[in-house]
């Protein structure tokens, strides 16, 4: 189901946006243009790993009748460089894609499968309604790179499958499970899993070696729902950004990559509120803290002026995330950045 807000009209706008601002440091990432290598990797019998060095990764299941995305590139033109891997490794169709959450990089690919179901929690439904609109504006801005094509987006992806916090799909003989097992980089994230196979897809709630984006998050909880993903034990863990983890180790390696990462960020934070400092202060602090450790990172300098907002807004109060806009999203930088 795709909603009447046309990919065009957005475009133009958001663009216009950003290039009536004044000079500053290269926003988000607007000087990020260099393209990237694409890796597709089978990870078991029946899962396989889209990547691209650092930018959205693309999840694919094959099934015995028919073929699972979990989220879809940006744009159908992006979402066709995931079709042709498929077709390298299956003729099956397409039946389902699954959004991991909300955000337009995600999700915004999703007409090019011509899937039966799209399938969301019912959280990432509600989000949709509260702020999909702004949220596609906001990112088309941030990632012209990552929206190639993007006049060819039809409007907003919509579910026409959501569940609470269970659904089991039968893929023929698979069995594959759709789980909301608690808030972190949205308040909707689902994860896929493979419990025969072991196999995880985990959205934006697991990021190895790359920056973490944390601007619509719920950093209190998040490393809680972290640590259910770890009591999973999966044998591979195809993450929101960075490579795929084809061990038990990196997997338990890249939750604890992001688990600290989230904690870092929520204690600076809240260092910070807690003794009055604004919030470009609390944004250098926690640069100060984290750039060792994670700023040779692909995104990172992109995410940490969205992290540290939405991470000073928790810590003095602000539980349900603020909604990016173009115009706050040039406001921000401008301030801080």
């Amino acid at each position: 189901m795709l909603s009447p807000v046309r990919g065009g009209t957005i475009v133009h706008a958001a663009r216009r946006a950003y290039a009536e601002s004044e000079p500053m440091k290269a926003f988000a990432s607007q000087a990020d243009l260099k393209p990237k290598k694409i890796t597709f990797r089978r990870l078991s019998k029946s899962a396989y790993a889209f990547t691209t060095e650092g930018d959205p990764n693309t999840g694919v299941i094959v099934g015995d009748d028919g073929v699972m995305v979990i989220d879809t590139q940006a744009t159908p033109l992006m979402a066709r460089e995931v079709i042709r891997r498929i077709r390298r490794v299956t003729a099956k169709p397409v039946k389902y894609v699954v959004l991991s959450h909300y955000h337009a990089v995600r999700v915004l690919g999703a007409s090019a499968y011509k899937a039966e179901q799209i399938i969301a929690s019912r959280r990432t439904l509600g989000l949709i309604r509260e702020r999909g609109k702004q949220d596609m504006a906001s990112e088309i801005g941030r990632f012209p790179r990552l929206f190639r094509g993007a006049k060819s987006i039809p409007g907003l992806t919509w579910p026409t499958l959501v569940f609470e916090n269970a659904l089991t799909v039968m893929m023929g003989r698979l069995e594959v499970r759709i789980l909301h097992v608690g808030p972190g980089h949205t308040g909707g994230d689902a994860i896929v899993w493979l419990p025969k196979e072991r196999v995880l897809f985990s959205g934006d709630l697991v990021e190895y070696n790359a920056g973490i984006y944390t601007g619509d998050a719920h950093l209190e909880e998040w490393p809680n729902t972290l640590d259910k993903l770890r009591a999973l034990k999966p044998r591979a863990l195809v993450p929101g950004r960075g490579p795929a983890l084809t061990t038990p180790a990196q997997c338990k390696k890249a939750i604890r990559f992001t688990q600290d990462f989230v904690r870092g960020l929520y204690a600076a934070a809240r260092r910070g509120a807690a003794t009055g400092q604004p919030l470009k202060q609390v944004y250098l602090a926690t640069r100060r803290r984290l750039d060792p450790a994670y700023g040779r990172f692909p995104i990172y300098e992109h995410c940490m002026p969205f992290d540290v907002s939405r991470a000073y807004d928790e810590a003095r109060g602000v539980k349900h995330p603020r909604i990016w806009t173009a115009k706050r999203d040039i406001e921000m930088w401008k301030s801080i950045a």
